[in-house]
């Protein structure tokens, strides 16, 4: 039988590995056979719907509850098994606020300290924590008279005050404005730049675009874990090109250009019919031969650009693909974030 307190020896660049995952509760699955790894050093984007599963699998990757199937391995070990010293590798923000409302943000943060046992000459580590969330000036200022961006930006400075090497942050930018959830995903990125790793979890769909590897997460199913950009070739069927040209666009011209080696699909858009949405498999690249093929046949090419779907309309097509659903409690926070 294997110990599951012996250190387990992963790829050196998974952080975090996950196999089969799957945690019932009584005839209800929270998380159904979730398979996927972390890379260290990048921020892993865990987005899905409110109640698809996503706390209940950083609960299971932080050994906060155990699997009732499958494996989990973080920083090589199973969470359940972790050393004093391992766990200290970890910083955890939770969805709510498990800090004290009646102490100062200063109070609050030699308090959490003080569990990783901190020496007590910690203060320059703390005023550094708290300069990087911005709160040094409130410092003095009692946790219940702080507004709720300040609440958020402290349960950051908590999860960072032991130099954690993985971070987990549970829908750390939920009800917070644009402005600091811009201001947190520029934390974040900060620290990914500086070697950690960071476990987020949202349902504001245009984060997606702030992390290195995306996990779209369905009634606790993982359906897809890729790039920003390569989420969005699996949602369309590669890349698209918008092409705009002065006169309306006839059914005969759309069925050629689909006919094109290099065309996987092609569509009319806009309301007075001169524009076509083009999905082809390196835009870069077909876009020259595309506008020359137009040119021969005496169309007036207004304009003809790469596009970027946003993400709300990536996940509602990755999610549709998966089959009938809707998009109840996911977010676009696209324009938000710009």
């Amino acid at each position: 039988m294997t110990d599951p307190t012996a250190p387990r020896s992963p790829d050196a660049h998974h952080i975090v590995t996950a196999e089969h995952l799957t945690k019932r509760f009584g005839d209800q699955t929270a998380v159904d056979d979730l398979s996927m790894h972390v890379d260290e050093g990048t921020i892993f984007g865990f987005i899905g719907p409110s109640g698809s599963g996503k706390t209940t699998t950083v609960r299971l990757l932080t050994g906060v509850q155990t699997p009732s199937d499958g494996s989990v391995v973080v920083l090589g070990r199973e969470p359940s098994a972790f050393t004093e010293h391992e766990r200290a590798q970890i910083g955890y923000m939770p969805q709510l606020s498990v800090l004290f409302p009646h102490l100062s943000i200063m109070e609050n943060l030699r308090f959490v300290a003080s569990i990783y046992g901190m020496p007590w000459g910690r203060r320059s580590a703390l005023k550094e924590v708290l300069d990087f969330v911005e709160l040094t000036d409130h410092r003095r200022k009692r946790l219940r008279q702080a507004s709720g961006g300040m609440q958020r930006r402290l349960a950051l400075a908590a999860a960072l005050v032991n130099e954690p090497r993985m971070l987990f942050l549970d829908e750390p930018t939920a009800g917070i404005d644009p402005v600091l959830r811009r201001k947190f995903w520029d934390h974040f990125e900060s620290l990914r730049d500086e070697g950690r790793t960071l476990f987020v979890t949202t349902q504001y769909v245009g984060e997606a675009a702030y992390c290195d590897q995306i996990g779209v997460l369905r009634e606790g199913r993982l359906l897809t874990v890729d790039t920003p950009e390569g989420l969005r070739r699996q949602a369309f069927g590669g890349e698209v090109i918008d092409l705009i040209v002065a006169e309306r666009i006839e059914q005969d011209l759309i069925t050629q250009v689909t006919q094109l080696d290099y065309v996987v699909h092609a569509q009319r858009t806009r309301v007075d019919g001169r524009g076509m949405r083009i999905t082809v498999v390196d835009a870069d690249r077909v876009i020259p031969p595309l506008q020359r093929w137009l040119e021969e046949r005496s169309i007036s090419v207004e304009s003809i650009d790469r596009y970027r779907p946003p993400f709300d309309d990536v996940f509602v097509k990755l999610v549709e693909s998966d089959g009938p659903t809707e998009l109840s409690g996911l977010s676009d926070a696209t324009d938000d974030l710009a």
